[in-house]
């Protein structure tokens, strides 16, 4: 595990999403219109990344368990791309990052859509799930939707 010891507090925070595709529009509307036999899958999702957010040091070898100041998940439906935007965002007061308890936010409500969707749906596919955006800490703020705004050593 990395010794994080000699580094400051500071304010710290990262956004991860990613997406879920369906492979029609007809399994997608079990989703939209709340008709799943599993129940509400939006905010089933939201919660189970909330959890998981919670529980990343748990999961994840070497990862150091971080006092979180705050949590937002939203899943927002796309008809006309056939898909689901997860975005997790994490923020904590720390002397480590919070990009890997985005990530897995993030994820495991990726995860969550496709267990409570694959009746529905066998051909669903999860993509894209990264890091967009970050800030504090040494290394400097990341922001992949508005580059010029990222510190030196990141353009």
């Amino acid at each position: 595990m990395v010794a994080i010891h000699g580094k400051e507090v500071t304010h710290r925070s990262a956004i991860a999403e990613g997406f879920i595709i369906f492979s029609n529009p007809e399994s997608m509307n079990s989703l939209l219109l709340e008709s799943n036999k599993k129940g509400d899958v939006i905010s089933i999702a939201r919660i189970a990344g909330i959890m998981a957010v919670k529980k990343t040091a748990e999961l994840i070898p070497l990862c150091h368990p971080i006092s979180i100041t705050g949590i937002k998940v939203d899943l927002t439906p796309n008809k006309k791309e056939i898909s689901v935007k997860v975005r997790c965002e994490v923020h904590c007061d720390g002397k480590t990052g919070v990009e890997m308890e985005a990530l897995t936010g993030a994820t495991v409500s990726l995860l969550t859509v496709y267990d409570m969707c694959k009746a529905v749906d066998k051909m669903m596919r999860i993509s894209d799930c990264r890091v967009v955006k970050k800030s504090g800490g040494k290394s400097g703020d990341i922001d992949l939707y508005h580059p010029s705004s990222n510190s030196e050593h990141h353009r």
